[in-house]
């Protein structure tokens, strides 16, 4: 399959370095073409545009950060859905609002493109390693099609329903990371608090029934949310606020206590 790579930070570059490194013809674009250069021995090809990239490949592979990065990538003038044949493919590994992806897949549907939402969780050590998480929403035909391209880089990939379905589940993931981050910070400052060593701590919870991708987060960053806020704040608020508008919107009462937690830890980081 003739692949295309559009968003090449520090995830998406090395996702990109898979599909290519697995045989599939990959063709590449960047806003800056200083972050093409690592590319420069994979064997990808680059192109001058997302249109460009689009007529050069069957499957078109967006992991930009956010709703308006995707939308200008693929509708603009010079944009994916300008280039791309009938029957091509576009996958949003973005995490945006399910509502753009619903959006874009009807606008796809009316060139005779197909679209799938499919963001992915693990960052970027996992695509090096090929172990992300891609939760899938869409056709399952075209799911199906489109497999063995996200497995080069993606274990588990699975597929949730319809459009949408991907984003929701990594939305829930993110807003339960989110809180979860605040809890495990709670804790460990509970325990300062009750003269327990910080640092003694975050080597005993880590261990035992209360262990946790995210305790060991915060554990790793020194016991409080001061790097976690700095490095990936901004990206959780997008999306807990992302979570709060989709259960306003369902009338999802039972989403309460998770959006204060992940409120509450927003609130902490200073977001």
């Amino acid at each position: 399959m003739r692949v295309g790579f559009i968003g090449l930070g520090s995830q998406g570059a090395p996702m990109a370095r898979r599909i290519a490194g697995a045989g599939h013809e990959t063709t590449l674009w960047a806003r800056r073409p200083a972050t093409l250069a690592p590319f420069a021995d994979s064997g990808a090809k680059t192109a001058g545009s997302p249109a460009e990239l689009a007529a050069a490949s069957d499957l078109v592979c967006v992991c930009v950060v956010d709703d308006a990065d995707v939308e200008q990538v693929v509708t603009g003038p010079d944009g994916v859905l300008a280039g791309l044949r009938r029957g091509g493919v576009i996958a949003v590994h973005s995490t945006v609002h399910p509502d753009t992806c619903r959006r874009l897949e009807a606008l796809a549907r009316t060139s005779g493109v197909s679209l799938l939402d499919a963001p992915v969780s693990g960052g970027g050590r996992a695509a090096e390693q090929g172990s992300l998480l891609v939760m899938a929403g869409g056709d399952p035909q075209v799911f199906a099609y489109c497999r063995p391209v996200f497995e080069t880089y993606g274990d588990p990939v699975v597929h949730l329903g319809p459009t949408g379905s991907g984003q929701l589940a990594k939305i829930l993931n993110n807003v339960l990371f989110t809180a979860q981050l605040g809890l495990a910070a709670d804790a460990l400052g509970v325990g300062a608090a009750l003269g327990l060593d910080r640092a003694a701590l975050t080597r005993v919870l880590p261990r035992g029934s209360a262990a946790s991708f995210a305790l060991e987060r915060v554990a790793d960053a020194g016991g409080t949310l001061d790097r976690i806020a700095a490095h990936a704040g901004g990206l959780l608020a997008k999306d807990v606020r992302l979570f709060a508008g989709i259960a306003d919107t369902a009338g999802a009462g039972e989403a309460g206590t998770l959006r204060e937690a992940a409120l509450a830890a927003l609130a902490a980081m200073g977001k």
